[in-house]
């Protein structure tokens, strides 16, 4: 480990916005993440600007090997959505130390909770202190698609 964001060594976590490959990212979320296929190059753009950003980036290279971002009110409640890794870097530690750094940069809001969903890397989130809900019985969605 290289840094204090635990990421391995070569690779460097940011927050800055404009660093972020809007093209890659779309192209990983369009194509790979079985949430977001088919999502449009539009609506992709609309939900990071209403979003926090971060991604995680060769530091030899400068080029994005990670993506996530965040909607959230800066004061109770935050959506952790669109993690992605390139599968280049996978199976590296890339994935959880940036998770872990991404929690780590909303702290300072005091939120109350970050929620999240995933079909197949509850073990990932896991190692990071998230659980499932208490009582999702309580918790109820209203779909428009």
């Amino acid at each position: 480990m290289s840094d204090r964001t635990g990421l391995p060594e070569g690779y460097e976590f940011s927050a800055d916005p404009a660093r972020v490959d809007v093209d890659r990212v779309h192209r990983w979320l369009s194509t790979d993440a079985y949430w977001a296929i088919g999502r449009s190059r539009e609506k992709h753009r609309r939900a990071m600007e209403s979003s926090l950003n971060f991604g995680v980036y060769a530091t030899a290279s400068g080029e994005q090997v990670a993506y996530a971002r965040v909607v959230t009110d800066r004061a109770l409640f935050a959506w952790l959505a669109d993690v992605y890794v390139d599968p280049a870097v996978r199976g590296k530690g890339v994935g959880t130390a940036f998770v872990g750094r991404v929690r780590d940069q909303l702290e300072p809001y005091g939120l109350r909770r970050i929620l999240l969903a995933t079909q197949d890397a509850q073990e990932v989130y896991r190692k990071l202190g998230f659980r499932p809900l208490d009582r999702p019985e309580q918790w109820m969605i209203h779909p428009f698609e």
